[in-house]
């Protein structure tokens, strides 16, 4: 009996480790855009436009995002996994200095119709919607004063994995 749970799981691991070529791009795409932000330049009017993707192994692309303190920035997030928003939603969430990421999200859990953002929370400086596989959306918005900030998704369970540093110099 022992030899077939061992078997079982074994076949189950080596199930999981496997993966079609399409998704083993995927990853190395992700894994080559780390820490790629795009300047302003002249052509962009003065926006600095930061690419920001979440993936279904629950991973952003960047871990540290820089602007320059009053710049317009324009961020799209993009979900390039293929789950939907109801088991594997991403969004990104710029948190206001001194606020504990885990006691925050803890407090989102609950906010589902709200895209896990707590009504009334004065704890965010801005978000975008929640997004599932395939999506994408942005926003514009003001860089916050110098400092260094943290950004999270706040779906339910993604916060360990998928946040990072949002510095503004």
């Amino acid at each position: 009996m022992n030899f077939y749970k061992v078997l079982s799981l074994s076949l189950l691991i080596f199930m999981m480790s496997c993966g079609n070529s399409q998704d083993k791009k995927e990853k190395e795409d992700d894994t080559f855009q780390i820490n790629k932000v795009e300047a302003d330049t002249p052509e962009n009017d003065g926006v600095t436009e930061v690419i920001l993707t979440g993936n279904d192994q629950m991973r952003f692309n960047l871990s540290e995002i820089k602007v320059n303190a009053g710049d317009k920035v324009k961020l799209t997030l993009k979900h390039t996994g293929k789950l939907g928003v109801e088991v594997m939603g991403h969004n990104f969430v710029l948190l206001k200095p001194d606020v504990e990421r885990n006691e925050f999200a803890k407090a989102a859990v609950d906010a589902k119709a709200n895209d896990y953002i707590p009504e009334g929370t004065d704890d965010v400086i801005v978000h975008t919607e929640m997004i599932g596989g395939g999506q994408e959306t942005s926003i514009e918005f003001d860089a916050p004063e110098k400092g260094t900030y943290e950004f999270i998704c706040s779906f339910p369970g993604h916060v360990a994995l998928m946040n990072g540093k949002f510095i503004v110099e």
